[in-house]
């Protein structure tokens, strides 16, 4: 599908820019997938395809155990949106395709 790849991404934290690695896999309205980076793997759960938008969430552990959700558009090569982190916010992510 169109939103199928691999996206090094950034995310605009309070800690700092947190770069990682997103590989998309969609089947139909949904997909599956792994984000990796500074602070570890996590699988994605509840991936949804909806057109070029992308909606998922991830368990993490670090810093803290938190579920973050996350939306974005894929535009060609270029992915932009939103990762959330409950109380503490919304942040901008961004990235580009690299396979």
């Amino acid at each position: 599908m169109a939103v199928d790849g691999v996206y090094e991404t950034v995310v605009k934290s309070p800690m700092g820019d947190q770069k990682a690695t997103l590989t998309v896999k969609a089947d139909g309205g949904s997909w599956t997938g792994t984000q990796v980076g500074a602070m570890g793997t996590a699988e994605i759960t509840d991936g949804v395809v909806d057109g070029d938008t992308i909606k998922w969430s991830m368990n993490i552990t670090v810093p803290m155990p938190m579920t973050l959700t996350n939306e974005a558009t894929i535009d060609g090569d270029t992915i932009t949106g939103t990762v959330t982190a409950g109380a503490f916010g919304s942040f901008p992510l961004t990235g580009t395709r690299v396979s």
